[in-house]
């Protein structure tokens, strides 16, 4: 729209004075050269960076907002690499791969149902006491956090106190909003349909996965042109499964022995539901770090609630604690050693990304994918350095270090 006098620009067109020159304010400075900037940003260089940039970013808005997708096909895979060794051993035992896969699956379900049924009773009774003891826990960790609560009530009091006499705090408390969500037995129920629907999907997708054996393997060999890429594939997809397979294999062995010992010492300290406790450390011992500091907090509440002595309440997660140490630092590097060689910043790294991509799952398959990535890396010319930095230090570097002059 014009007016009369009035030019016919668009509100969005900025307003630039045609006298003003380019000249930088002081005349010692360089005067800009637009089209340096201009080439630099056109150049291959620059389109290469940018187009990375939208890469990544694009990756990471897929695996977040594909995760209830994603999820199940990557425990599938992982599974598979750690099956697929047992599967040939049937093999050649004349055993097709369809109906070893399918005994596999089966011993599977079994082995689930059978430990889900022996820890019903457990679980029944835990649910049945939570209520009272939460409330029993709230009451004894309040009474340890009390002083502390009463410092920051007395500060707040002084804050508002000086507030009253600057004239600040004339303010009305504003009315609070109680948002009410849906109940208990809807999310329990809600989120126990989807961990059904999750898991069959799992076992169903890991079946035919097993079934096929080797099928992708050969189709990608079949496509692939160059003779060196087709032995870089099976090296790649030979020592992922290798190296998947043991440490999924070693990581289940070691957890359940430490489980059973962790329920053996709880039942000799007195704690009821065992077995349930034995039960949690096999599952959060596959997620490094946050595992063992979950388990160490839901022993405390837990032995808090149980005993009226505080000093043999805290018996239950220093026990934990000790042969959590034990394995951590002398059973697991024994038996895996430097199979995966990933360094523990790269690990933490890994996992707190991980579990803020896909959560909990996320948190539990952070360190076979990790393991995976670095495999790749390692077999990947341009990608070599990602792999070197995730790895850990070999002798000849710590020898390096050590003979650097102080």
């Amino acid at each position: 729209m014009t007016t009369d006098g009035a030019d016919d620009r668009s509100l969005m067109t900025p307003d630039v004075d045609a006298l003003a020159d380019g000249l930088p304010a002081d005349a010692q400075s360089a005067v800009p050269d637009l089209s340096k900037t201009e080439s630099a940003i056109e150049s291959r260089r620059g389109q290469s960076l940018n187009l990375t940039v939208l890469t990544v970013l694009a990756v990471l808005y897929t695996l977040y907002f594909a995760r209830d997708f994603l999820l199940p096909i990557v425990f599938a895979l992982l599974l598979s690499f750690l099956l697929s060794p047992l599967i040939r051993w049937l093999a050649r035992l004349r055993i097709p791969a369809p109906l070893g896969a399918a005994v596999v699956i089966l011993a599977i379900l079994g082995v689930l149902g059978s430990g889900a049924f022996g820890l019903s009773g457990s679980v029944r009774d835990w649910a049945a006491t939570a209520p009272a003891t939460l409330a029993t826990a709230e009451a004894k960790l309040g009474k340890i956090i009390k002083p502390f609560q009463r410092a920051s009530k007395t500060a707040q009091q002084v804050a508002n106190a000086a507030a009253d006499a600057a004239g600040t705090n004339t303010a009305k408390k504003p009315a609070e909003v109680i948002v009410q969500g849906p109940s208990l037995a809807a999310r329990v129920f809600g989120t126990t349909q989807r961990s059904v629907a999750s898991v069959l999907e799992v076992l169903i997708l890991l079946y035919f996965l097993l079934a096929a054996g080797d099928l992708f393997l050969q189709k990608l060999i079949k496509v692939l042109p160059n003779l060196g890429d087709k032995r870089k594939a099976v090296q790649i997809a030979r020592e992922t499964e290798s190296s998947i397979s043991t440490y999924l294999a070693t990581t289940a062995l070691v957890n359940l022995a430490e489980g059973a010992i962790v329920a053996g010492v709880m039942r000799l300290w007195g704690m009821p539901n065992a077995a349930l406790w034995g039960a949690l450390v096999v599952l959060l011992e596959f997620i490094p770090y946050l595992g063992a500091l979950a388990m160490v907090v839901i022993l405390a509440v837990a032995a808090l609630t149980t005993f009226d002595n505080i000093g043999h309440a805290m018996l239950i997660p220093a026990s934990y604690l000790l042969i959590n140490l034990i394995q951590g630092n002398v059973v697991s590097p024994l038996l895996l050693g430097h199979r995966l060689s990933l360094n523990p910043v790269a690990l933490f790294i890994g996992l707190a990304f991980w579990f803020w991509i896909w959560g909990i799952a996320g948190a539990f398959i952070a360190v076979p994918l990790l393991a995976t990535f670095k495999i790749f890396c390692d077999h990947i010319e341009s990608l070599a350095s990602v792999g070197e930095f995730l790895g850990q230090r070999d002798d000849r570097e710590r020898r390096l270090v050590a003979r650097q002059p102080a």
